[in-house]
């Protein structure tokens, strides 16, 4: 067993057993194929729970900050994270990532671009340009419940159907911000169906 295939069985059961966690529309996810996961970002606690109940192993780009950590960084490099300079240039995140889709992998991302709790930040255009220069479809998710996990409440994650730039001619900054958009608007969809689900 590998360690991601160990992590992601570990994350699942103890989330099981302490959060009662629940998953919806896993089948959205492709079986095979490039693909991006976007998902909204309240908690430390989102990237471990995407990745444990993704169908898909996900690669994630991670601030460098946290492979300066040791032990931490060994394990997440260990797993497919790869560093991304939120201070400095992205290219070579972003390259890597093109990388990673190109071969037929999945990476997860994040589009405000870290944690947002109270719901201020903005969402930026990395997932449409990842999508458009990978030619990658793009599947919503959104996760409830991991900002109160210190109260034991009950942790749901839910799965969209796949979204898809148009495949033919540049892709322009509005296009860009208008797909962006429709994840956010995906997302939110989401939020409020699994919100409705007990």
């Amino acid at each position: 067993m590998t360690l991601y295939a160990f992590a992601k069985v570990s994350i699942s059961t103890i989330a099981r057993v302490l959060w009662r966690a629940r998953t919806y529309g896993a089948d959205n996810v492709p079986a095979a194929g490039p693909l991006i996961v976007a998902c909204n970002h309240v908690s430390n606690l989102d990237p471990p729970l995407l990745g444990a109940f993704c169908p898909r192993q996900i690669s994630y780009m991670a601030k460098k900050e946290l492979f300066e950590i040791p032990i931490l960084g060994t394990l997440i490099s260990a797993v497919g994270a790869y560093p991304v300079n939120r201070e400095g240039s992205a290219a070579p995140a972003i390259k890597r990532s093109v990388d990673v889709l190109r071969a037929g992998g999945c990476v997860g991302i994040f589009p405000e671009g870290g944690r947002n709790v109270h719901g201020d930040k903005e969402p930026r255009l990395g997932v449409a340009l990842l999508a458009w220069l990978a030619r990658a479809p793009v599947v919503p998710a959104c996760i409830a419940g991991s900002g109160r996990a210190g109260r034991l409440g009950t942790i749901k994650v839910a799965f969209g159907e796949p979204l898809a730039l148009p495949a033919d001619g540049k892709a322009t900054r509005d296009d860009l911000a208008k797909f962006t958009g429709d994840v956010m608007a995906a997302i939110a969809a989401l939020r409020e169906s699994i919100d409705g689900n007990s």
